[in-house]
């Protein structure tokens, strides 16, 4: 294969893939990922198994590629662990923000706080501030790596390893920590001295924008802290799941 060209998987080959790597670690994965570099990248949020990732990943290959969503929303530690990130493995983190004219006039017509007036409301800001950029990145790659796990929602239950991904043209996504515990990525963090945000020290095994997550309790699901005000159980962003958004 060469850079200039796209790469697309087949069903019959994804399946292969998941086969081939069953019983494999999370580096052999991002390992076999690099086969698809420049046109592969890494998507982190900075939270503990996003970390996780990332220090595996810049292991394995010093030019990988990695971005994020800013939303503008972001809390100021999840700044500070993207520039701890920065510091300590020389990472270039390419930062994706939402259209400017798109948060104006959204703004303007609802308020700057509309995801607490209904859960329309709240998936149109995530569609904004997330989806859209999301949507215009990922047609320039081959293939994605999630830090997903099938613990985190009902959704993610049945995720494997490697995906096509129907929402972004087909692309390769790929989940090396999908059968990864919490109690896994922690461990992880600290053997190797992993940079975290320092949220999670303070009751949010979860983090997302600022005002949109709080501490959980003890005995709370952990993502009971991410859009704390909406009854459901099953919480989503629309980054893993389509809301069908029409503004």
């Amino acid at each position: 294969m060469t850079n200039n060209l796209k790469k697309r998987f087949t069903a019959e080959q994804v399946a292969a893939l998941n086969q081939k790597f069953e019983n494999s670690s999370a580096q052999e994965i991002l390992e076999w990922a690099t086969y698809l570099h420049p046109r592969i990248a890494l998507a982190t949020s900075f939270q503990a198994q996003g970390v996780v990732l990332i220090d595996m990943f810049v292991k394995i290959n010093k030019k990988a590629r990695i971005f994020t969503l800013d939303t503008g929303r972001l809390n100021e530690e999840t700044y500070e662990v993207m520039d701890a990130i920065r510091s300590k493995y020389g990472a270039t983190i390419e930062v994706l923000f939402p259209d400017k004219s798109e948060v104006e006039e959204m703004v303007g017509t609802h308020g700057p706080n509309l995801f607490y007036k209904g859960k329309d409301q709240r998936f149109l800001c995530c569609d904004i501030r997330k989806v859209r950029p999301l949507d215009n990145y990922l047609p320039n790659l081959d293939g994605w790596i999630t830090s997903i796990r099938k613990d985190q929602t009902e959704n993610r239950a049945d995720a494997n390893r490697f995906e096509l991904d129907e929402l972004h043209g087909g692309i390769l996504k790929i989940n090396p920590l999908v059968d990864w515990t919490s109690k896994e990525v922690w461990d992880y963090i600290k053997e190797h001295k992993v940079p975290y945000n320092k949220l999670h020290d303070l009751g949010y095994p979860s983090i997302g924008c600022a005002p949109c997550t709080r501490a959980v309790k003890d005995g709370e699901d952990p993502r009971a802290g991410r859009w704390w005000w909406e009854s459901d159980s099953d919480k989503e962003c629309g980054l893993h799941i389509n809301h069908n958004i029409n503004e």
